[in-house]
């Protein structure tokens, strides 16, 4: 059996959506995608949502429609993957990174409020996996110290804080439609925000700084007529054929996340007994939309000075696995830990403990939608059958 970390499947709906923008002729930014921005927005709640081509161009225009400038510093998590600092990167600013907390793999809001200097003008929370980041306290945070607050809601549909779907909660939110995540359309990214001049703003500069689309333009009674341009742009925009995949995937998103929530209950039961895992964090406040179901390979307490032992642990137990014919990962990487971040600002390992042990030690089991009871009893039985 050969099982893998993630599987998209796509259904015919897929397949026939994809042909009307060919059939059309119009396959860039048009009214699919107007149509998936529509769903997306129904689906969280938030008022704007602004399709972009991933969810690393989505963090970069939010930090740029926020006119943040080159030398101010931006907070966020190490443990997090590292489009999250590179987007910082891109506009020139600093990235200050802050540790989290291991139970639940997010940003621990005392150690980033602890890295606040006047320089600070933002901070993205990561809501890792699809669980939320502790939104009341980066709140309080941000409010206190004049922050904006740019969620990287990634991993984040479907996931809820305190009944309110993420990318309700800060200035702006990203959420990636890569492969591996619950909704894809290949690649592409989506901004959500409540506030609609930072919207208008955010429209135009995905579209080169336009102040009208070609398909508002295009099909208005002046086509001729190129657009102004009052705004530094990029050219971020999603095609219409990602977003007719998309809109197909909105229209079951409950199935969906139903599925995942589904097969993460059933490894919450099946590997509740095993003492040296420890499983995704649950809490009555926080909806898990399971992007990833990623545990800690806890055989001790891991340290600083046991860590290089566990880490050697855990490889020895995903070779296992691998042999068996079932792919892991590690959650995902820690940022400090990368060569371009640790030569330039001079990381060392235990500069961020937890965000190091997150990095050697976490462990994501394959979660898909279509994975069979068979599928699943196989990665379990396996799993429980090791021994450490």
């Amino acid at each position: 059996m050969n099982i893998p970390i993630a599987k998209t499947v796509f259904t015919e709906k897929e397949f026939d959506a994809i042909r009307k923008p060919l059939e059309t002729g119009w396959v860039v930014q048009g009214p699919a995608v107007a149509e998936f921005e529509k769903l997306w927005s129904e689906f969280t709640g938030v008022k704007n949502s602004i399709a972009v081509t991933s969810c690393t161009t989505a963090l970069h225009l939010s930090l740029a429609a926020l006119d943040i400038q080159p030398n101010d510093e931006i907070i966020l998590p190490s443990f997090t993957w590292i489009a999250t600092a590179n987007a910082v990167e891109y506009i020139n600013s600093k990235p200050i990174l802050c540790d989290i907390n291991l139970d639940t793999f997010n940003i621990n809001p005392a150690d980033a409020e602890n890295k606040i200097t006047k320089k600070t003008k933002a901070i993205i929370p990561v809501h890792l996996f699809g669980l939320s980041a502790p939104m009341d306290e980066i709140t309080g945070v941000a409010k206190k110290n004049n922050l904006s607050i740019v969620e990287d809601a990634a991993c984040g549909f479907a996931s809820r804080y305190k009944n309110k779907h993420v990318g309700n909660l800060g200035n702006t939110a990203c959420f990636s439609f890569h492969p591996r995540k619950a909704i894809t359309t290949g690649e592409g990214g989506m901004i959500t925000t409540d506030d609609d001049n930072l919207a208008a703003k955010m429209r135009s500069m995905r579209d080169h700084g336009a102040t009208v689309s070609d398909h508002q333009r295009h099909f208005g009674n002046k086509p001729y007529l190129l657009s102004d341009y009052p705004y530094l742009g990029y050219n971020y925009r999603m095609t219409d054929i990602q977003a007719s995949i998309g809109v197909t995937q909105m229209q079951r998103a409950k199935e969906i996340h139903e599925s995942r929530s589904r097969i993460a209950s059933k490894y919450d039961e099946a590997l509740q007994n095993i003492q040296w895992l420890q499983l995704p964090f649950k809490n009555k406040d926080y909806v898990h939309g399971y992007q990833a179901y990623v545990c800690l390979f806890k055989p001790e307490e891991i340290n600083l000075k046991n860590i290089d032992k566990v880490n050697e642990m855990r490889n020895k137990f995903m070779e296992f696995l691998q042999q068996k014919g079932i792919s892991t990962r590690p959650g995902t990487h820690s940022v400090h830990l990368q060569v371009f971040y640790s030569n330039k600002y001079g990381f060392k390992p235990e500069d961020f403990p937890n965000s190091y042990i997150a990095d050697r030690c976490s462990i994501a089991f394959p979660l898909y939608p279509s994975m069979s009871d068979k599928e699943f009893d196989y990665v379990c039985d396996t799993i429980n059958s090791y021994k450490i």
